[in-house]
């Protein structure tokens, strides 16, 4: 029912003093927030990303800088991005530069040639072509000033790039994490359970579609696994590969083609325990399913490292695996101390090695068997050195885990796949 003495009432209460308050009140907080929007459209700062190619004519191309896990590789690119950080701190774009990274180094004419992604932070204004012109103006010093390398630099060399392309660069190659992708190498490994992406070369193994064991992918087409995931069945037609880091929801699932298991592999003492799946038809490398790096030969890891084991295992001895995968700490234990009459008592050979934790925890158990012990570099670049194979129960003190030490097989997994 209609009340024409209360809203009359009410509309005497309104104090013409009050209404201009709120009036003026409501313009400024409009015009602070029109401000805001065009100052951080204008001037906020955004990562920007360009590319370019160092061609350094006295360094001599040898087969070493074909890997990204080898000293040379490493001292070289650590060398140039170096130099590049020190050229650009000291040049007038140094509070846009964040850093240089080198993402492959290859063959030249002469000498060799290095790809490198730049990483500046810029307001939306100051970019454009100009920037490439300032960039490869800086770049162009090197020329007269890098030390005892020397360097050709062309300024239709420098490129910006969108981050998508930077992205496929780098995935191409191996041992790309998330943090490398946005060249922030700012990552932190906590609690246990991973997200999509975290490990893209983390693949579930299985046996009739459900999970058997964990894989690791080497290269499109081949994955590293433990022989012993074979002791029942060996037939490929019954056995498929997913990647992702859920086993209920895969981003793709590959049938097997063929595998390879190691000749001299004994099952009763763990030895050899390594074997190769090809997959049919291989993958597409993308963001969340891409290759791992592989050591070189013989390549020696140091004891104390510290490493991450993956994996859709159990969580205790004889329980049941989990849908998400799961990731863990562990640091490398020399083979000496593993094989202590308290801990293996000489179970461990020279094809295996050892990691844990102090007084137990954190380990691979059942069902993880078959999937990576990585490491990544000093440059973020990550590294398989081994593969899960057996221990005493799973977490146990003086009972570490025991993988298969890949860089021990290199030779015979290049005779297999040519990788």
């Amino acid at each position: 029912m209609y009340r024409p003495g209360r809203v009359a009432s009410a509309t005497r209460s309104l104090n013409p003093f009050v209404v201009g308050i709120f009036v003026v009140a409501g313009v400024v907080i409009l015009g602070v927030t029109i401000g805001l929007l065009i100052h951080f459209l204008a001037f906020a700062q955004k990562p920007y990303l360009y590319q370019s190619n160092l061609h350094i004519t006295n360094v001599e191309y040898t087969s070493q800088l074909d890997s990204p896990t080898s000293q040379e590789y490493r001292t070289l690119s650590r060398t140039i991005e170096n130099l590049m950080n020190e050229t650009f701190r000291a040049s007038s774009l140094a509070r846009q530069f964040r850093r240089a990274y080198v993402v492959r180094i290859r063959q030249g004419n002469q000498g060799v040639i290095a790809t490198l992604l730049l990483k500046f932070q810029f307001t939306g204004r100051t970019t454009g072509a100009s920037m490439n012109t300032r960039i490869a103006e800086i770049l162009r010093q090197l020329q007269n000033n890098s030390g005892t390398m020397t360097i050709n630099v062309s300024s239709e060399n420098v490129q910006p790039i969108p981050a998508e392309a930077a992205q496929d660069i780098l995935i191409r190659e191996c041992g790309s994490s998330p943090e490398l992708m946005t060249l922030s190498f700012e990552r932190i490994i906590a609690g246990t359970q991973a997200r999509a992406g975290d490990w893209p070369w983390q693949a579930s193994l299985q046996l009739n579609n459900a999970h058997h064991c964990g894989a690791i992918l080497i290269s499109n087409a081949w994955l590293l696994t433990a022989a012993h995931c074979f002791r029942s069945v060996r037939d490929p037609r019954r056995w498929s590969v997913t990647f992702g880091y859920l086993l209920s929801n895969p981003e793709r699932r590959v049938n097997v083609r063929r595998i390879i298991i190691h000749p001299n592999y004994i099952a009763e003492t763990h030895e050899n325990d390594i074997a190769l799946v090809e997959l049919n038809g291989g993958v597409t490398f993308t963001k969340n399913i891409h290759r791992i790096c592989l050591p070189q030969a013989n390549q020696n890891i140091p004891v104390g490292a510290s490493v991450y084991v993956t994996g859709w295992g159990s969580l205790q001895p004889g329980g049941t695996g989990v849908n998400v995968l799961r990731q863990g700490a562990v640091q490398i234990i020399s083979n000496d101390n593993c094989n202590a009459p308290q801990s293996y008592n000489g179970l461990v050979t020279s094809g295996m090695i050892c990691a844990g934790t102090p007084g137990g925890g954190t380990d691979a158990c059942q069902g993880d068997s078959g999937g990576p012990l990585a490491m990544a570099d000093s440059r973020q670049i990550w590294s398989v050195w081994g593969i899960v194979s057996w221990g005493y129960e799973c977490g146990l003190p003086d009972r570490p885990g025991v993988y298969t030490y890949v860089p021990y097989y290199r030779d015979w997994i290049t005779q297999q796949t040519g990788i």
